[in-house]
């Protein structure tokens, strides 16, 4: 699976959008073709460079899980288009 990081602060953690209730989602694409199309999209907003790295989702959703960090993830059915800066 797959998240994005801004380029040069990966350390920083992995993009998330705020959810309805003012939470931070982090989005995890089952697919890197899908995560590549949504860094993109980011990018004509005019977001910061991303870039697409590849996790272990176990791990990163038991980090989430361990942290009560939300996340979702995006399967090749799902259409999510980026907020507006």
């Amino acid at each position: 699976m797959f998240v994005l990081t801004i380029e040069g602060q990966e350390e920083a953690g992995a993009y998330s959008v705020v959810g309805k209730y003012g939470e931070k989602i982090i989005y995890i694409f089952q697919e890197e073709d899908d995560a590549t199309r949504y860094a993109l999209l980011l990018e004509e907003d005019g977001y910061p460079e991303v870039e697409v790295v590849e996790i272990d989702d176990e791990l990163m959703i038991g980090a989430c899980e361990l942290h009560g960090q939300s996340y979702t993830v995006i399967t090749p059915n799902d259409i999510v288009i980026p907020p507006k800066l």
